[in-house]
């Protein structure tokens, strides 16, 4: 897999660029992995509601044909889009979704953070009360817990935040969009919308969460576990 860094770019050409790559690429071509950061934007996925985005002000929303709901790139968050040939690597989507989520959590693990699945919500998320825990998460733990309003309820061990968003699309085989690990970020975008469709969700990064660690310092990890975990 080529690393491609492509420092910190507009959304809409680099959506462009990954749908024409996909559309363009040979079966014997090789995989690529494109690490960047995007400009302020909004994405909706294709299951993206309207009354999810609360108020974009002047923040431009860019409808994709990824899967999820609305999510918000930004400088600080690290974007990552493997271009991947799947029937080449030799699994399906579902453990892809799992092994890009798996290189999250050990990037996080890098830092001393604990990353957390929650079934039927992609992504990764931590506890607020506790990031460094290694505690699993409750068994009974459910999706609908992601929806909170932090100004009336105390912070509990099952309270999460996001920390990572995912939301790909597969075209013959080949993989496209991807991950963002939010790192050192203006979060305030975030809370214009309901990120990824749950009301009240809070979104963190590394520096909220005390972790001393710059985009420059979190990227090489990023793509060097994504490498490692996206292996046929």
């Amino acid at each position: 897999m080529q690393i491609s860094p492509l420092g910190c770019v507009d959304y809409a050409p680099t959506y462009a660029a990954m749908q024409e790559f996909t559309a363009l690429r040979l079966p014997d071509g090789h995989d690529q992995l494109w690490i960047c950061e995007h400009f302020p934007v909004y994405t909706q996925g294709l299951a993206g509601k309207a009354d999810h985005l609360l108020n974009p002000g002047n923040i431009p929303v860019i409808q994709t044909n990824r899967g999820g709901q609305v999510t918000y790139h930004g400088p600080g968050q690290v974007v990552a889009y493997p271009l991947l040939d799947l029937k080449r690597a030799g699994y399906f989507v579902k453990e892809y979704v799992y092994r890009i989520e798996e290189a999250v959590i050990r990037t996080l693990a890098h830092f001393g953070v604990t990353g957390l699945r929650v079934p039927g919500a992609p992504g990764i998320y931590v506890r607020l009360d506790d990031p460094f825990s290694h505690a699993r998460l409750a068994a009974d733990f459910t999706v609908k817990q992601l929806e909170f309003a932090p100004d009336s309820s105390e912070l509990h061990s099952e309270t999460l935040g996001k920390i990572a968003a995912l939301g790909i699309k597969v075209s013959r085989h080949c993989t496209y969009h991807g991950a963002a690990l939010n790192v050192a970020m203006d979060l305030e975008p975030f809370s214009r919308i309901n990120p990824c469709g749950y009301a009240g969700l809070q979104t963190v990064d590394l520096t909220t969460l005390g972790v001393e660690a710059a985009w420059a310092d979190t990227a090489p990890v990023l793509a060097d576990k994504l490498v490692q975990y996206l292996a046929a």
